[in-house]
Order: C-alpha cells, then sequence, then structure tokens
C-alpha cells in the first residue's frame, strides 16, 4: 500500500480537548493513523476517510477551533466526520497545514483503488451511492478479488466512552438509594 503523506501534526483530543503531538500517516486507501512515535509502534487511532469524511477545512476557515499555544490559527485543518463529529489537527506551518489539506481532499476524492502487479500501479475506482465497486477484470491471469469491509474498530471508542458516563452516573444513583432504610429507621 502506498504512503502518500507523513508527519508531525497535533491532534485535539475528543474528549478534553487537550493538544497531543503524534506522527501521521496517510495511506492510499484512506486510512488517516496516528502513531506516539515516528517509529509506527504504539498504534492510537485511526480515520477511515474513505467513508467518514464529509469536508476539510484549513486556516481561517477553522474559526471556531483554538489552535495548541505556540501556533497561529492558519496551521489549523479540520476534518469534518458524518455524524457531525470533527477531527482537529495543526501543522507546523501554513503551507504544511495547506498541504495537509490538499492531500486529504485527493484522498477523499478519489474513493478505492486497485493494484494492478503486472504494471506496478494503482488504478482509481468510484464507489457509487449505494457503495458498491464495480471493476472490470484485468488482462493478466488470476482471479481478481475485491473485499470491502467495515473497519471494526469505527465507533468502539465512543461506545466506551458513553459506558463509562452512564455507568458513573447509574453507580451514583444507585449509591445515593442504599442509605435511604437507615433514615427511616
Amino acid at each position: 500500500m502506498a504512503l502518500m503523506r507523513s508527519g508531525w501534526l497535533w491532534r485535539q483530543t475528543s474528549v478534553l480537548k487537550r493538544w497531543k503531538l503524534n506522527w501521521c500517516d496517510l495511506w492510499i486507501d484512506g486510512s488517516l493513523c496516528f502513531y506516539k512515535t515516528d517509529s509506527r509502534r504504539e498504534f492510537e487511532h485511526r480515520i477511515s476517510l474513505k467513508t467518514a469524511c464529509v469536508d476539510v477545512r484549513s486556516g481561517l476557515e477553522c474559526g471556531e477551533v483554538t489552535p495548541p499555544e505556540t501556533n497561529p490559527r492558519d496551521n489549523l485543518v479540520v476534518i469534518q466526520l458524518k455524524g457531525g463529529s470533527t477531527v482537529n489537527l495543526c501543522a507546523n506551518s501554513e503551507d504544511e497545514s495547506i498541504a495537509w489539506k490538499l492531500t486529504l481532499l485527493e484522498t477523499r476524492r478519489n474513493p478505492v483503488f486497485t493494484y494492478d502487479p503486472y504494471d506496478d500501479s494503482y488504478e482509481a475506482i468510484t464507489i457509487n451511492n449505494y457503495h458498491t465497486v464495480y471493476i472490470r477484470p484485468g488482462a493478466g491471469p488470476g482471479t481478481h478479488q475485491v473485499v470491502v469491509q467495515r473497519d471494526p474498530f469505527d465507533g468502539v471508542m465512543e461506545n466506551v466512552a458513553l459506558g463509562l458516563l452512564a455507568g458513573m452516573a447509574a453507580g451514583t444513583a444507585m449509591r445515593s438509594f442504599l442509605w435511604m432504610p437507615f433514615f427511616f429507621c
């Protein structure tokens, strides 16, 4: 799989809204992966831009986002996802943020790629409104297979966070009810 862009980006956490410095890889299949270091050993998060990305904004278009302390607003990149959530990123310079925006938009625009090992090339294939891919068989020998699968990690952390909050709220409510019999004695 081909790497389209990689580098250090600041990423705002979704719960506490703190800025963390992550190594980011943008792959040709639309996977935006976040790591703790550039060695790519400690994986943190992955976003599938082919299915989740709605829009990408940069610089002054990101009016409501506050950048990290040392960076100006011109370095911001905001990825709007389906469901209304956003991924807030900040590059080290304005030129780098524009380059990230253009690469993210290019990745989103070309939904699926197939690899031809005989020519050592990739071919862009569009997805229709029903998320269906049609591929004509190539001239080379062998069987052509298309595997379309949903990322098993999409939405897992949001469900875990909501479950933890609901559990804490239920525990707090139950604890207050357990003391009631002592008040009536």
